[in-house]
């Protein structure tokens, strides 16, 4: 077992006529290449031979429908929960019980399910941190799997790809890094419901209200196995990053202060979506993320969207190319077309790396403090910006970053030290966009927040009431 050791330093809060200024023409600072050998440890770790003995047996009880047999062994979706459940306790004894396994469900009735409603049932590992336990990232995929006909639930339906290679993802992310301890609490949830009205991330969303969880991010897999498209296209190099630019639930008072002053490219989640593309670039080989400024891909949706509608930061991954021909259809043959989501289009190199990039994830964030808060800017009819925050628990030091406003990624930072305000000098707050992220004794970064409700990793209560189907 493996510990990651935090240490409180004392943080220097400054007054208005002490701030630290930076003086001269901005300077470009990417992310240190491998800072962290740990991560790179991690990456090394993940086995594309685990990751297909599990998208096997996951394919191999038939369907996993909603809607299927619950009480065999061998078929349904029952047997598949009680599976990852299994498999789940059997990762937490390698590591000591670090691992608890719990099963939140709760009945619900829809266009896609029986008149009497479907009890959804998800499958959650929880690894306690050991500081900051109810400081929480979540990794989810979807256990269930459909035919053409959503409420055939007796058909054979693989769901290799989808979404089989999604839970395979988690679980596999689960016994990599259950050999490391981490100030914050790791949660992988394979989810039912989703094909039947993304029922399932409502079930572990709220189950993470109901139990006080600060979700820092939700990282959705879901159809992460495949690189190759249905027109041809082959991208093995590369896997998608959804993320929503403004909040599902702000206020109308939040929309109208963010209109004016920006934050429409800048949300929690849209700043992991940075987060994520910084890492594979420093910590993979020639494996990238390509970020997507969209909830979902376009006019569908996923798990990730009741997270978003509770107030919590989330992203969908998905791969770099869909073939339709493998989604949401019975196995069969017409006019030489090969239709269905067998195992045999799943590629298990690539979803290796996409296992890579959500594992160094959930460990950079669960290493890091959490981001700071209340993050704010002055410098209106002045010629410097002035950018202030609250500290963060475990944060050492902290980053200002600045970029200009159509630039994708953070292209500047200044490093503050213990201060909670700085005065970037010459630097005009018209012209750029800022944020702060807070780095621990070790090294170790959270992603950057955005100034105002806009971009405030902080939950806020209010919620949409309903999301869109798959």
């Amino acid at each position: 077992m493996r510990t990651i050791r935090f240490q409180k330093w004392p943080i220097a809060i400054t007054m208005a006529a002490a701030l630290p200024a930076l003086a001269g023409a901005p300077s470009f600072n990417p992310p240190p290449s491998n800072a962290h050998p740990e991560l790179r440890a991690i990456a090394q770790a993940v086995s594309a031979k685990e990751l297909h003995d599990i998208d096997a047996k996951l394919v191999g009880f038939g369907t996993r429908s909603t809607l299927s047999d619950t009480q065999s062994d061998t078929r349904g979706i029952g047997a598949a929960r009680r599976w990852v459940k299994s498999r789940f306790e059997e990762i937490s004894k390698g590591c000591g019980g670090c691992i608890e396994v719990v099963t939140p469900s709760k009945v619900f009735t829809g266009e896609r399910t029986p008149k009497n409603g479907v009890e959804v049932m998800d499958v959650v590992a929880i690894q306690r941190g050991q500081r900051d336990p109810d400081r929480v990232i979540v990794i989810t995929g979807h256990l269930d799997s459909r035919r053409s006909d959503v409420m055939d639930a007796t058909g054979d339906a693989p769901g290799a790809d989808d979404d089989a290679s999604g839970v395979s993802a988690l679980i596999e992310a689960a016994r990599v890094l259950s050999h490391y301890k981490f100030a914050a609490t790791l949660v992988y949830s394979a989810d039912s419901g989703e094909e039947q009205g993304l029922y399932g991330g409502k079930v572990i969303a709220q189950y993470a209200v109901d139990h006080g969880w600060k979700v820092e991010a939700d990282l959705n897999n879901d159809i992460v196995g495949s690189p190759r498209g249905g027109d041809g296209q082959y991208d093995p190099h590369t896997v998608r990053v959804f993320s929503e630019g403004t909040k599902s639930n702000e206020t109308l008072e939040q929309a109208a202060y963010r209109r004016y002053h920006g934050g429409e490219v800048d949300s929690p989640s849209r700043n992991i979506a940075r987060y994520m593309q910084a890492l594979a670039d420093s910590y993979l080989d020639d494996f990238h993320v390509r970020m997507v400024y969209r909830t979902d891909r376009y006019g569908r949706g996923g798990d990730q969207v009741a997270f978003l509608e509770q107030g919590y930061p989330a992203v969908r991954v998905t791969e770099s190319q869909e073939d339709y021909t493998h989604q949401h259809q019975d196995v069969r043959v017409e006019n030489g077309i090969h239709y269905g989501d067998t195992i045999d289009h799943v590629d298990f190199d690539y979803l290796a790396n996409v296992t890579r990039v959500n594992a160094i994830t959930m460990a950079a964030m669960a290493m890091a403090p959490m981001p700071p808060s209340d993050v704010q800017i002055k410098g209106a009819v002045a010629y410097d910006t002035t950018v202030s925050w609250r500290p963060s628990p475990d944060a050492a030091t902290y980053k200002v970053w600045w970029r200009e406003t159509t630039a994708p990624q953070w292209q500047h930072s200044y490093d503050a030290g213990g201060a909670t305000a700085v005065v970037l000098k010459g630097i005009n707050v018209d012209d750029y966009f800022f944020g702060v992220s807070a780095v621990s004794q070790d090294g170790w970064e959270s992603p950057v927040e955005f100034p105002g409700d806009a971009g405030s990793f902080a939950r806020s209560p209010a919620a949409l009431p309903a999301a869109a189907e798959k």
